[in-house]
């Protein structure tokens, strides 16, 4: 069972980027929650949502999210989410925030080049052209081993 769900998480970055004075677009949050995701697999050995992640066009999506969000297209997302109303525990919000200082300042092309080039999205998109469409999910085990890789590699 997750800890939370993926719209709190969300919640959580939306409100953190406009307290920080950079509202965040669906695209980036997409990427921002789904490397949310990837660390707490890898740092804590179980899934923080149980929302699936799929591999699209343009990066990791969970698409109920996506539809939540929709409606601000390429535009900064502008709900009015107080920070320290969103229910997470204390443990959670500061994953999220190292989540945000790690990512947070990345634009959200850079993230999408950034996910394009890590094994998760490349593998659940297998052999999918680039420029189609695809709802194929990006398996929680290979974000686990490839992130764990990437903390070890920090850390020897």
């Amino acid at each position: 069972m997750a800890i939370t769900n993926a719209k709190r998480v969300a919640d959580y970055i939306v409100a953190f980027s406009h307290e920080h004075g950079d509202p965040v677009s669906n695209l980036k949050l997409q990427k921002l929650v789904y490397y949310a995701q990837a660390w707490y697999l890898a740092l804590y050995g179980e899934v923080l949502f149980d929302e699936r992640i799929e591999a699209w066009v343009h990066g990791p999506v969970v698409a109920p999210l996506y539809g939540s969000y929709k409606g601000w297209a390429w535009q900064p997302i502008d709900e009015n989410i107080e920070l320290s109303s969103i229910d997470l525990p204390a443990s959670v919000k500061a994953h999220l925030d190292e989540v945000m200082d790690i990512y947070g300042g990345l634009t959200a092309y850079e993230l999408e080049k950034l996910t394009h080039s890590e094994s998760p999205w490349q593998k659940a998109r297998g052999d999918i052209p680039p420029d189609e469409p695809s709802n194929a999910i990006i398996a929680w085990n290979d974000m686990k081993v490839f992130y764990e890789r990437a903390a070890n590699a920090q850390n020897p």
